[in-house]
């Protein structure tokens, strides 16, 4: 019998139960022989000195165990939205998730934000409403939410008995059922014509057979979402879900004798500073000491290395295997260029990328003591790696973490302590600005001329791009004026340039990063043998911070987008506060006694409408916040 693979996610929002389930399903697997608690720090995922003390997940986490002749690969993800880059990266690695839900507290915010992004990838969710056990659940007012704010495509699995005590337990739908064979033909015939015409003939014609068979098929496309009940305290409803699971989501495809096509998720470093890199395989094999090629080196071509050790995940942690093949998830060593994000060999085709918001947060952070200032850079150096979305800037002597809240800034304190040996103190969050160019600026370096201190000649032109479309580098030059003998083809020189580009932009004449532009290279020259790649990397930010101030910039804010749903009888508070914090609204639209609308405000002043929020409801408001673009700051005319 051979083995397949099925790599989950556990989402939720903060305090839903998820790293619970994770422990409750590892126990009745037989992993492990004891439940971990979260409020002890036991927990088999929460493997972080600080997830042990706060009880929350900040890392993803990977563990396996087996159903049959299916190994899972369950990767436990943070819920707290202080650690949405952490659940990004994974999204990108899933065959499929468990959105889990608390019967008490309901669809929260982050709960509509998971779902939003698994729908828009088009990753299989199996749905499981947790905390049936404790007083206040109620399912029935939980699955109207989910109908309502998540997908209507839903479909209950079982029934619930005993909720709100600790006796709570359910019962999977029989197949002579009568009621729930209906129930379940109504909601598969919207998506399939042939159980539609089935079911207006003779719904009783209908055997749970075929219905299974046209369930799992709509599940494992991410057509329709199964609901499951349960508590991960007590284990109720925790076996139909695990037995479900290789039924309703689709197992790892791809060929293990195909070409070698693989994307890290997650970087850790060994007891000796050494990198581990988890990848997921899409297609071919890895072995050890094979040479792989990810990302560019400085010349525009693929980096190498060799892999030293492989570790596989398999009932519990990773354990050393000569290979990893398609589908499965494993620890590499001995990539020490890798980053976050890398793909080993091929990107997979038709993959799509999650679209979370970056950090619109920051904070400067100083050592301690003043003879660890060096020890600090490097440090945030090793962090920025494992987590690309801390973003380090320099600023004369200071340095600056992005964030995306404060518990984040919390957890950045804590790992330089403990791993690293830093004791740090923040100063005041402040809004992360960006810079757009006004108009128009060109500026050249040539080669002999006065303050160019390198054989090359570079010239560059600026011009504002569209809202939102980021930096495109174009080429006017000609293979002629390439040092062939660096970059090899006009390809690799333009994506080097853009990589150069890019690296200058993250600090424009205002001091921040500069987005939604095109720079086009209209010079370029070299003396051969004498120039290098390195001379064109220098030359680049004097270029271009030259044809930026002859362009200007404007400083722009960015903004959120807060979507509330609030008593209709709270509407005029709320839209009064949202004008005092400078902020817009949309028309309300009434659904019964709620109102939702569309409000519109800085970054900075975001947390302060959610603070006021419950004051100014009845504590009824519910918020669900996205990021809005960027706008020109008051008083931000160009440089």
């Amino acid at each position: 019998m051979s083995q397949r693979t099925l790599n989950l996610g556990i989402l939720a929002h903060v305090d839903a139960g998820k790293t619970t389930l994770t422990e409750r399903l590892l126990y009745a697997a037989g992993v492990i022989g004891e439940i971990g608690s979260v409020d002890a720090g036991t927990t088999q995922t929460d493997s972080l000195a600080l997830e042990r003390q706060r009880g929350i997940t900040i890392k993803a986490a990977v563990t396996s165990f087996a159903i049959g002749d299916v190994t899972v690969n369950l990767i436990d993800t943070p819920g707290h939205p202080d650690f949405i880059a952490e659940v990004e990266r994974v999204l990108s690695v899933l065959d499929g998730t468990v959105l889990v839900i608390s019967a008490v507290e309901g669809v929260q915010p982050q709960t509509r934000v998971l779902m939003r992004a698994v729908r828009r990838l088009g990753i299989p969710t199996l749905l499981f409403v947790n905390k049936i056990d404790r007083p206040g659940a109620s399912t029935g007012r939980v699955l109207r939410a989910i109908a309502t704010r998540l997908s209507p495509a839903i479909v209950t699995m079982e029934s619930v008995h005993g909720q709100g005590s600790r006796v709570a337990a359910v019962t999977p739908w029989r197949p002579d059922d009568a009621a729930a064979r209906d129930r379940l033909a109504e909601a598969l015939a919207e998506r399939d014509e042939a159980i539609l015409a089935s079911y207006v003939q003779d719904a009783r014609g209908l055997d749970g057979g075929r219905l299974g068979r046209v369930l799992a098929a709509q599940s494992q496309r991410g057509l329709i979402h199964p609901v499951f009940f349960g508590s991960a305290i007590t284990g109720a409803g925790v076996d139909q879900l695990m037995a479900c699971l290789p039924g309703l989501l689709p197992a790892a495809a791809g060929r293990a004798d195909g070409p070698v096509s693989g994307r890290v998720f997650k970087i850790e470093r060994g007891a000796g500073g050494e990198k581990i890199a988890y990848v997921r395989m899409f297609s071919g094999t890895v072995r050890t000491r094979d040479r792989l090629g990810f990302g560019r080196d400085s010349a525009g071509e693929t980096t190498r290395a060799k892999v030293t050790a492989i570790g596989v995940f398999e009932r519990g942690p990773a354990v050393p295997r000569p290979a990893v093949r398609a589908g499965q998830i494993a620890t590499l060593r001995g990539l020490a260029g890798i980053r976050i994000g890398d793909y080993l060999g091929q990107p997979p085709a038709g993959q799509a990328a999650a679209q979370f918001a970056s950090p619109a947060l920051e904070s400067v952070v100083l050592a301690r003591r003043p003879g660890d200032r060096a020890r600090l850079a490097a440090a945030l150096g090793q962090l920025a790696e494992a987590d690309p979305l801390i973003d380090v800037r320099q600023a004369g002597r200071e340095l600056s973490v992005s964030l995306y809240g404060e518990v984040q800034k919390e957890v950045i304190g804590a790992t330089l302590a403990a791993d690293f040996g830093v004791e740090v103190t923040f100063r005041e969050t402040r809004t992360i600005y960006v810079e757009r160019p006004a108009g128009t600026g060109e500026a050249a370096e040539l080669i002999g001329a006065p303050g160019n201190p390198y054989p090359a000649t570079l010239g560059l032109r600026v011009e504002p791009g569209p809202p939102g479309s980021g930096l495109a580098v174009r080429l006017e030059v000609g293979i002629r004026s390439v040092p062939m003998y660096v970059y090899k083809t006009v390809d690799s020189f333009a994506a080097m340039m853009t990589q150069y580009v890019a690296q200058a932009l993250r600090e424009g004449p205002a001091g921040w990063r500069v987005i939604d532009c095109a720079v086009t290279v209209n010079q370029a020259g070299y003396v051969s043998p004498a120039t290098t790649a390195a001379h064109f990397r220098k030359l680049t930010p004097l270029v271009l911070m030259a044809a930026l101030r002859q362009a200007g910039t404007v400083v722009c804010e960015p903004m959120v987008v807060a979507g509330l749903e609030i008593p209709a009888g709270g509407v005029g508070a709320v839209l009064a506060a949202v004008a005092r914090l400078g902020g817009t609204a949309g028309a309300a639209e009434r659904h019964g006694d709620l109102a939702a609308l569309d409000t519109v405000l800085p970054a900075a002043r975001a947390q302060d409408l959610l603070r006021m929020l419950p004051g100014l409801t009845g504590g009824e408001g519910v918020a669900e916040t996205r990021f809005g673009g960027y706008r020109p700051a008051r008083g931000s005319r160009g440089q």
